[in-house]
């Protein structure tokens, strides 16, 4: 059963999230992560070598950036997506999946001779889910230059991990027009986290990942320490079913939003739906506090749904969660 109370009532009177703003959508460019998932789901994840035979199976184009782009369409907004692909037939299957679900994909690349990211999930009755990704490091080889004015139609944009060279630039591109830039900080190597999030302004770290920055378990005690390294930014620990944790300055201590309760089905793409549903609030205005809880009841609804990012829930749906008792 969701939470609910009197903050959560407000996002949906004060900010009217509920639908897109009247001046039109907003435009967000999500950049990095683009794989061919084949999702197979069982009744439990093996604990020792052997075969399991799956009850259900799909194919679906996503990862980080991409499903974070598909949330963010599913609201209501514009998403772009910068990613690579290999000029193979998984490449170019990634590309038309993305395009079909009303994703701008004119600034993918293809690199000829590398293989494109795929990868294979177990997914358990219980939403856990183990994943074997391949990645080919020839995609991310070739960096495109980025300035100010190649963010000119967007208004904000989110990265991942997965393609470092170009989200940097695409950050330090963002700051200098003076558009949110927004980092997805999940787990990666602590020189690339480091980097990324010295260029972004909204840092947005998974449990694991900040754990590599920190040394330390609790993610309430994660987010001081985050925020006096990168002082200048907002920063938030996202901890699954126990909540999200961020620094609110006008407190000037860490402040915790909860997670609705839902019985998880799914739980792959639900941190991409939250950094999505997050992205386009900030795109639309909406303060740090009432982005989190609109990507927390978005990231709740995905876990409800099997498929990855396809489980992502559209505008109503996530403020019908909003407003309930």
């Amino acid at each position: 059963m969701a939470r609910q109370d009197n903050s959560t009532k407000r996002v949906t009177a004060a900010l009217n999230l509920s639908s897109p703003p009247s001046t039109g959508r907003r435009h967000v460019l999500c950049v990095g992560a683009a794989v061919l998932d084949t999702l197979f789901r069982v009744r439990s994840i093996p604990e020792k070598p052997g075969k399991v035979l799956p009850y259900e199976m799909l194919q679906v184009a996503e990862g980080m950036a991409s499903s974070a782009a598909y949330a963010i369409v599913r609201l209501g907004g514009m998403a772009s997506l910068w990613a690579a692909t290999g000029d193979d037939p998984a490449g170019h299957q990634i590309i038309s999946d993305l395009q079909q679900a009303g994703i701008d994909v004119e600034g993918m690349t293809l690199v000829p001779g590398a293989r494109s990211a795929v990868s294979s999930i177990l997914i358990d009755d219980d939403g856990e889910r183990l994943i074997v990704p391949f990645y080919d490091k020839q995609l991310h080889d070739v960096v495109r230059d980025v300035t100010p004015a190649d963010l000119s139609i967007f208004d904000a944009v989110m990265v991942d991990v997965r393609w470092p060279g170009l989200a940097k630039k695409v950050l330090q591109a963002a700051r200098q027009a003076g558009k949110p830039a927004i980092f997805d900080g999940d787990v990666a190597p602590a020189e690339t986290l480091d980097m990324l999030a010295k260029e972004g302004d909204h840092l947005l770290f998974s449990e694991p990942a900040a754990r590599l920055l920190c040394a330390c378990d609790d993610p309430a005690a994660m987010v001081p320490i985050l925020r006096e390294r990168y002082p200048n930014a907002l920063v938030a620990v996202t901890a699954g079913e126990r909540g999200c944790y961020w620094w609110n300055r006008q407190e000037d201590a860490v402040a915790h939003v909860p997670a609705f309760r839902v019985k998880a089905v799914d739980t792959l793409a639900a941190g991409d739906v939250f950094h999505g549903s997050y992205a386009l609030a900030i795109a639309e205005g909406a303060g740090p506090e009432d982005a989190i809880r609109l990507g927390s009841a978005a990231a709740a609804l995905k876990c409800t749904v099997f498929g990855g990012r396809l489980g992502a829930p559209d505008r109503a749906a996530v403020m019908a969660l909003l407003s309930k008792d």
